[in-house]
């Protein structure tokens, strides 16, 4: 995994070891495309993280996967916390793809084996992934990630 160097918050910004787990035990994170008339949109997403990538499985019918079909570009974050020396999170952005059938139905894929499986698991306690004609996979490899771990503050 590539993590940006940051210019600013390298004090707070998480190790790729910390990165790596905060994102393989997040479960939510928020989706942010760019609209057709050029306005930002915000939805909310399950995903799973494999240690390189970020897989998303979106609805195909939703305003999200719109526009990301029409442009690529997208900005996730990740964050938790409640309290201001609590807050952690990272931001990924880059250039998604659209991994297997659309909608998915279950065709065997080696490509989606690993995400799938990361996916049942930790969303729905399941080994194998339900499939409902409705969804289908992003797979967003992101090309800068920035994070922050304000816990780190208190050691400053």
């Amino acid at each position: 995994m590539t993590v940006t160097q940051q210019r600013r918050g390298r004090k707070i910004m998480m190790t790729p070891g910390e990165l790596d787990d905060f994102l393989t035990t997040q479960r939510t994170c928020r989706v942010a495309t760019v609209s057709a008339d050029g306005a930002p949109h915000v939805s909310t997403l399950w995903f799973a993280w494999d240690g390189a990538s970020m897989w998303l499985y979106s609805v195909v019918r939703s305003k999200r996967w719109t526009d990301l079909r029409r442009d690529p570009r997208v900005a996730i974050v990740v964050d938790t916390g409640e309290d201001y020396d609590e807050l952690r999170g990272a931001e990924l952005s880059g250039t998604v793809e659209f991994v297997g059938e659309i909608p998915r139905t279950g065709e065997l894929r080696a490509e989606l084996d690993v995400p799938e499986t990361l996916f049942g698991r930790k969303n729905f306690g399941l080994e194998e992934m339900p499939h409902d004609g409705r969804h289908a996979w992003i797979r967003l490899t992101p090309e800068k990630i920035v994070s922050w771990d304000f816990r780190k503050l208190a050691g400053q």
